[in-house]
């Protein structure tokens, strides 16, 4: 069957050559008596973290484009996407640095053409079927079909939207949409990984607590950095610090992590494969980006179903919940953007007051 040749965006700085952390090391050598600057200190793109007028100042500087390091694994990366989609280097730099950055993407990537470099600010008005953005105010007003945020440090207070953390995962998403009409339905019959993936307030956690009275599902032990909620039992999730969390991720104890709200997620190999290899379901209620990484890894063995629900009824139960105000506006204004999540999951279903309705649906996805 004939394959959709898609248009595929994507930003440079940060996404193909490292800026915030070379502008970093920069600075740091200025200054080597003071302590390190540290990439985990940005907390957002633009002024943030100490000495951040001067770091700004170096991305206007030609020399400073010039210099930028290439992305470990960004020319492989790039070479494997030129093959299933065409490809746009989508890149804000001031005027008097555009001629440095057309310069290296043109050496760099000698497969995509030089007609395909867009220079220019105004990344809201370009149309693509997909884009990947490590800015999430670019993402947030993208015309792409589908904007994909790059996960880095400075853009992790946003939740909701369509994210990857890696290359890999990036591609693995493009043919998905690619082959969306042709992909053949998830079976988990001899086992498999149902990721449930929805909104806040869409009681993706009361679904997952239904579906493990069942025979044969089983919820894996979820790391996270947020604190437990009054509602919650002790072994609801694995509540570990902010530092530790970091640690074991470095450590390469999680295949999968994603911030939601400010706080770190992750999920382990070892907590998922046994209920896999026998035989069960791994039901995990996860954010789109871990979701992606998880269909990454387990392929046509996992199976991404969308819980809908009324959004005035998400926001009450957004509302409702024993979390502090800020948190629940970061998850009311995020709404919209797990909303358009749906259209890349497997399968949808509604949820209404009653979840039982919702499991007996997802059960029945499960065993046909």
């Amino acid at each position: 069957m004939r394959k959709y040749r898609i248009r595929v965006g994507l930003d440079v700085d940060d996404t193909l050559y490292e800026c915030n952390s070379y502008a970093v090391s920069i600075i740091n050598n200025r200054y080597p008596d003071e302590e390190p600057v540290k990439v985990e200190d940005i907390k957002c793109w633009g002024a943030s973290g100490r000495h951040s007028e001067e770091r700004i100042q170096l991305y206007s500087d030609p020399e400073f484009v010039r210099t930028q390091p290439i992305t470990e694994g960004a020319q492989d990366f790039v070479k494997k996407l030129s093959e299933i989609a065409d490809v746009f280097f989508v890149t804000a730099v001031p005027a008097c640095c555009m001629s440095a950055r057309a310069e290296r993407l043109i050496a760099d990537f000698p497969e995509i053409p030089s007609n395909n470099i867009i220079l220019g600010t105004r990344k809201d008005i370009i149309s693509l079927d997909i884009m990947l953005d490590d800015g999430a105010h670019n993402i947030s007003s993208s015309r792409a079909a589908y904007p994909v945020l790059f996960r880095k440090p400075w853009n992790t207070g946003l939740s909701g939207l369509l994210s990857v953390n890696s290359y890999d995962d990036f591609l693995h998403f493009c043919e998905m949409v690619r082959n969306s009409f042709s992909e053949k339905f998830p079976v988990l019959k001899n086992g498999g990984v149902l990721c449930l993936v929805g909104p806040s307030g869409s009681s993706k956690t009361e679904i997952a607590n239904e579906l493990t009275r069942r025979e044969g599902f089983k919820k894996p032990l979820t790391s996270t950095t947020r604190p437990r909620r009054n509602t919650e039992n002790e072994d609801a999730y694995r509540f570990i610090s902010e530092e530790q969390f970091v640690r074991e991720m470095k450590a390469g104890d999680y295949i999968e992590t994603t911030v939601y709200s400010g706080y770190h997620f992750g999920t382990s190999e070892k907590d998922i494969s046994p209920i896999v290899a026998s035989g069960g379901v791994a039901v995990i209620p996860i954010d789109i980006c871990g979701a992606i990484t998880l269909k990454n890894l387990y392929r046509e063995r996992a199976m991404l179903v969308f819980t809908q629900r009324e959004r005035e009824e998400a926001i009450k139960s957004i509302i409702d919940r024993d979390i502090d105000i800020d948190d629940k506006t970061r998850r009311i204004m995020s709404l919209d953007f797990e909303y358009r999540n749906s259209e890349v999951c497997d399968a949808a279903i509604t949820v209404g007051d009653d979840v039982t309705e919702a499991v007996e649906k997802i059960v029945s996805l499960v065993k046909q």
